[in-house]
């Protein structure tokens, strides 16, 4: 068992949670309320990482982190290394290959929130960040942390994209995905298999206590 990758890939799918969830907040109430021209756009813009294979869209990340892209030389300017082929970009790409399941299902649990219950809670004089706080997080509470499940469980077996962008260096961008099909390259099924069955289990368990923790939630709000 690889623990080394193992435990970068918890941290890797943590930072992406991390970052995700303010988005997925703030952004899944904005598709979910607003009208504005264009709308449409941006929404398939933030559904293209799903319908992208993970080596095309890996291949514009590494096109755009390089260090003849702006990004790239920003980084490298301010921190003394490139962001290729490092945490920090495998962190940033997972962030945006994300964006779908962080924020379609937020913007899905917003959307379900009556609108006499938004309307009632501005009539009592609630500012538009204590409503979304107090009444409508609340609310949408179960699809927000649906998205949060989703993005953890996928960044947990994401291999395209941190292969693309990340390589395969041990301790800093080899994550459990990539040490599994190393392990099967090298026909060691016996490691590959219990590496495979750990991120099952740890899958597994986040589901079923995201279940738990919703049922608890709509059970407080009924």
């Amino acid at each position: 068992m690889d623990w080394d990758a193992l435990k970068l890939s918890l941290s890797l799918a943590a930072w992406t949670v991390a970052i995700l969830l303010p988005v997925s907040v703030f952004a899944g109430r904005a598709l979910a309320y607003r009208r504005f021209s264009g709308k449409g756009f941006v929404e398939a813009l933030v559904m293209l990482p799903l319908v992208l294979p993970p080596t095309v869209f890996g291949f514009y990340l590494l096109v755009a982190f390089g260090r003849n892209s702006p990004i790239g030389q920003a980084w490298q300017d301010i921190f003394g290394h490139q962001l290729v082929f490092s945490f920090e970009g495998l962190v940033l790409a997972s962030v945006i290959f994300n964006l779908p399941f962080a924020i379609q299902p937020a913007q899905r649990g917003f959307e379900a929130v009556p609108r006499d219950v938004r309307e009632a809670a501005a009539c009592c004089g609630m500012s538009p960040l204590a409503a979304l706080w107090r009444v409508e997080l609340p609310l949408a509470w179960p699809g927000v942390m649906t998205a949060m499940v989703l993005t953890f469980a996928h960044t947990l077996g994401e291999f395209g994209i941190v292969l693309m962008v990340g390589g395969a260096i041990p301790g800093e961008t080899r994550t459990v995905a990539i040490a599994i099909y190393d392990r099967v390259q090298a026909f060691d099924m016996e490691a590959a298999g219990l590496m495979a069955a750990v991120l099952v289990a740890i899958s597994l368990f986040t589901i079923g206590l995201t279940y738990a923790l919703s049922a608890r939630v709509g059970r407080r709000l009924s």
